[in-house]
């Protein structure tokens, strides 16, 4: 067998592997499959891709790796027959709220380049195209329209702004010019001369005075010149018999109003440019804006009484004595009902007024009365915010501002002129907010309509702009558009997006290694996907994806298993070779694959409590005014394509509904109109995707709380009572008990200049984390350090007498989390394991029996053994009578659900629309939307 045609791994040790030999074959599709937490990460990301960057790295000179940082040499023995390796993983997504779809897959990029050389400039104030002429044309013009005539050359230099422009005519005056047209009047410039500084102004500089003539031509041309540079680019020609006006501009200019633009520039078109975005919301789209009902919450309660919430009840401050005044001035009083007041005058509480108000003399002790002006509520709400940057002010303010779209531009986040740019009756904005198989069915057709010095700029372009746009379609997200925020994107949305961009690049050769690409994938988009990394392999690359899903496995070329069990008990190669082998063996994996395994479908479903949440209108984003009723007490599936809308409906819609009701938060929902059944439920959890804490000092016991009960159990100690030490005495996060040398770390970093850092355990704590005195605290014979180093099995047998540390860790146990340790470094979880930790934090809190659950995709990263833990876990909570309600694309998960709401039928402007409801049984028997056939085969 010949080396180069695999990629042979010899003695992987890194996390939980045993020392394990592996072999993948090249350009082949190889999925790495196993229990959640058996180190198929830790096989495909830590070590192969770990050491694929690692010897590209060390391609690079000495020098420039000073600047790179080292990588760290997996633990392993050796790698052979490595190519290039790109890792497409699911942690990347950028939390910019600049970044969208288009900026990341870099089709917004060609977009404006697109638009800055072939886009069509019209005017925003007449709606006419604009036109653009060289110096002769110019002259060309004048001579025609105005032979004969007598005419004012003129030069503006103000358009429609307000002030008193003395500087301004001193300078013109200074250049030696004598007169100027001030709103349409000539006038001689004198010294001093001044006007309204509070109007609009139209100012022109009058360059020369003729009767336009062929002789005089030399004269006309460097008047004309003057005119062009005294008036950036712009000159006007005034008749001055019939006093009517003409523009004439080297740049784009409109014919009516004289209205003239830059010259167009990619940057131009960019929302994360000065150029290009608009100047009220700079590029965002959204506001902050005070919301005068969060203001006001009581209209019936009077201004003394407290009904302005920021100011509180009536004090003696200025505010007050300012607001006081102002009513009284229009003959109310601070203490009339705020509903009686007129709505002008409430206007001028809320925004200030221009008048002068008095304040007496008595109220400030002054000899004399004072007068200012008021400048309002929402001002000063603004101004202390602005002021006090610490985080409670901000959060202060926050709670009385709501975000909404940009007045300016409606959410376009361009400015007036680059939005006034048109290809084909549309401009850039109206592309961005298509679904791309709208956008690319357009892109397709567009070249029919272009001029033929258009399509001679376009047609490279144009031609990038659609393979990109295919690989996107592709890989099944047609129903984004590229004005989505990256914020918003679900993990395999991101991950599916990047794939996309590496498909594009058509590079060969190169090793790519996938982390779960199908997750928030309906089964009816997973062909798309299987067939998108095919594609990629017939290209002549590698493809290793870490998987669960069934399709996936029995589609790839090479399966490999790690197992055994999770953690500790895994770490070993179970099987290796073709899925069709693997379908023969015995492992947990293909038991599940060949059918001896399976989750077992309920016989009968929940009838729950009988009452339910009734959801009626829900609109937001792309749902269609739908009514959805939510029975309680039944674990309730959401289900639907990728792209249809259950996230807008269950995480933007019903979740803040509910944390506003209960919690006050901040977060508005989308648009609905009534919500009824509220008095049936207490409390609302919140589970979605977000990673645990990624520092090396998180752990399970700090996040889900155990550890400041196990503290308070050890200060209880008679020992700890002698020496009297506080809870901080057992935290390695502060000074006190840990050690110092290593500041509670447990190990020491030494720094190899040019080789990767070296960690050492700390010399005098030995990795113990804490200082000798601390340890000498013993609860049944361990310290502190003994109880972080168990792992949850034993801590459960262990804590079993003491119930609020036994409670908390039972359910990390119940979840299936057994084998790690307490103190696990966060960092060295898994994906799967992380949303289980997480899990179980929110599990562990007390339910009340009226609680919701609100969970989105909790199978991520969960092998079918780990989805038969959870639903375990899940069931267990809706037997007390809460209700869990789960967006889930799993029919592992969706046949065990007492009630499903498919939403559909497609992605994006196709969904949206209520398709079925009720048991799977009976949405099984529908024929709407993609669902139903799908659960028909996991049913029989």
């Amino acid at each position: 067998m010949q080396e180069k045609e695999y990629i042979n791994v010899y003695g992987a040790r890194v996390h939980n592997l045993k020392n394990i030999d592996a072999q993948i074959p090249r350009n082949s599709l190889t999925v790495i499959t196993g229990l959640s937490g058996s180190g198929k990460s830790s096989l495909a990301f830590d070590t192969i891709f770990a050491e694929g960057q690692r010897r590209y790295i060390e391609t690079f000179s000495a020098y420039a790796r000073n600047f790179l940082g080292n990588m760290e040499r997996p633990d392993v023995d050796k790698i052979t027959g490595l190519s290039p390796v790109i890792s497409i993983e699911q942690k990347t997504t950028n939390r910019n709220p600049r970044s969208t779809v288009g900026t990341t897959t870099e089709i917004y990029d060609y977009l404006r380049l697109l638009f800055a050389r072939a886009g069509v400039a019209y005017s925003y104030e007449s709606g006419e195209k604009m036109i653009k002429y060289t110096e002769e044309q110019i002259l060309d013009l004048i001579l025609n329209d105005y032979l004969g005539k007598r005419v004012y050359l003129l030069a503006p230099v103000v358009r429609a702004r307000k002030g008193h422009y003395k500087e301004l005519f001193e300078q013109i005056r200074k250049r030696g010019y004598l007169h100027v047209r001030v709103d349409g009047e000539i006038k001689e410039i004198v010294y001093g001369m001044r006007l309204d500084r509070y109007k609009n102004h139209d100012i022109e500089i009058v360059i020369d005075k003729m009767v336009v003539t062929n002789s005089d031509l030399d004269r006309l041309k460097q008047s004309v010149g003057i005119a062009m540079k005294q008036g950036d680019g712009l000159v006007m020609i005034l008749d001055a018999d019939t006093d009517e006006a003409r523009h004439y501009s080297k740049r784009l200019m409109c014919p009516v109003t004289g209205l003239s633009y830059r010259e167009p520039a990619p940057h131009n078109f960019s929302f994360n440019s000065p150029q290009g975005y608009c100047p009220k919301c700079k590029g965002l789209g959204i506001v902050n804006q005070i919301d005068v009902e969060k203001v006001i919450p009581n209209p019936k309660l009077s201004i003394y009484e407290g009904g302005i919430a920021p100011l509180g009840k009536y004090k003696n401050s200025m505010i007050f004595w300012q607001i006081e005044a102002l009513l009284e001035k229009n003959e109310v009083t601070i203490k009339t009902p705020i509903k009686d007041l007129p709505t002008e005058l409430l206007d001028e509480v809320l925004y200030g007024s221009d008048e002068r108000i008095k304040i007496k003399n008595s109220l400030i002790g002054t000899s004399s009365d004072y007068f200012v002006t008021f400048d309002g509520v929402v001002k000063y709400i603004h101004m202390l915010k602005d002021s006090d940057a610490s985080a409670t002010a901000q959060k202060w303010a926050e709670q009385f501002s709501k975000t909404s779209v940009c007045p300016s531009c409606h959410g376009a986040k361009l400015n007036r002129e680059s939005l006034s740019f048109r290809i084909h009756d549309k401009n850039i904005n109206e592309l961005s907010m298509m679904d791309i198989s709208e956008l690319y069915d357009w892109m397709e057709h567009v070249e029919q309509f272009l001029s033929p010095t258009q399509n001679k700029i376009a047609v490279e372009i144009l031609k990038e702009i659609r393979t990109r746009l295919r690989f996107l379609l592709d890989v099944g997200l047609e129903y984004l558009s590229l004005n989505r925020s990256s914020v918003s994107l679900s993990g395999g949305e991101s991950q599916r997006i990047r794939l996309a961009t590496q498909i594009g690049s058509q590079l060969v050769n190169v090793l790519y290694i996938l982390d779960e690409p199908s997750i928030g994938l309906h089964q009816r988009d997973n062909l798309r996907l299987i067939n998108s990394l095919k594609k990629l392999r017939d290209l002549g690359n590698t493809v290793i994806v870490v998987e669960h899903d069934k399709d996936m496995m029995l589609a790839a070329d090479y399966v490999l298993d790690l197992g055994p069990r999770a953690g500790r008990l895994g770490g070993e190669i179970v099987f290796s070779g073709t899925p069709q082998e693997m379908v023969k063996t015995d492992t947990l994996t293909s038991q599940y694959l060949n059918g001896k395994k399976k989750i077992e479908v309920p016989t009968q479903r929940r009838a729950g409590s009988g009452d339910s949440l009734l959801l009626k209108g829900a609109s937001g984003n792309n749902l269609k005014h739908i009514d959805v009723a939510f029975p309680l007490g039944r674990l309730i599936c959401v289900t639907g394509v990728s792209g249809s809308g259950k996230s807008t409906l269950v995480n933007d819609t019903l979740q803040p509904i509910l944390s506003q009701k209960f919690y006050n938060s901040l977060q508005d929902p989308l648009a609905y109109d009534t919500i009824e059944g509220l008095e049936h439920i207490d409390k609302v959890v919140n589970v979605d995707q977000s990673p645990l804490g990624r520092t090396p000092r998180s752990n399970p016991a700090t996040y889900t709380g155990v550890f400041s009960d196990i503290r308070k159990l050890f200060v209880e100690l008679p020992e700890a009572k002698i020496r009297g030490y506080k809870p901080g005495r057992f935290s390695f996060n502060v000074k006190g008990g840990r050690c110092e040398t290593c500041s509670g770390n447990g190990y020491k970093t030494i720094e190899m200049n040019f080789l990767p850092d070296v960690y050492v355990p700390c010399e005098v704590c030995h990795g113990k984390r804490y200082n000798r005195e601390t340890l000498e605290v013993r609860f049944k014979g361990k310290s502190i350090a003994d109880v972080l180093d168990m792992t949850i099995n034993q801590a459960v047998e262990f804590f079993e007498h003491v119930p609020q540390i036994l409670n908390k860790i039972k359910v990390i146990q119940d979840v299936g989390l057994g084998y790690i340790k307490l103190g696990q470094s966060s960092t060295t979880l898994s994906g799967g394991e992380s949303q289980r930790v997480k899990l179980a934090t929110e599990l562990s809190k007390r339910d009340t029996g009226k609680t919701v659950y609100i969970l989105d995709e909790p199978t991520t990263g969960l092998h079918f053994e780990d989805i038969r833990v959870l639903l375990a876990v899940l069931n267990r909570l809706v037997d007390k009578g809460n209700t869990v309600i789960v967006i889930e694309h799993n029919f592992d998960v969706i046949k065990m659900a007492d009630y499903i709401i498919d939403i559909g039928p497609d992605g994006g402007k196709g969904g949206g629309e209520l398709l079925g409801f009720g048991t799977p049984e009976e949405v099984a028997k529908t024929d709407m939307g993609f669902t139903p056939r799908f659960l028909r085969q996991e049913l029989e």
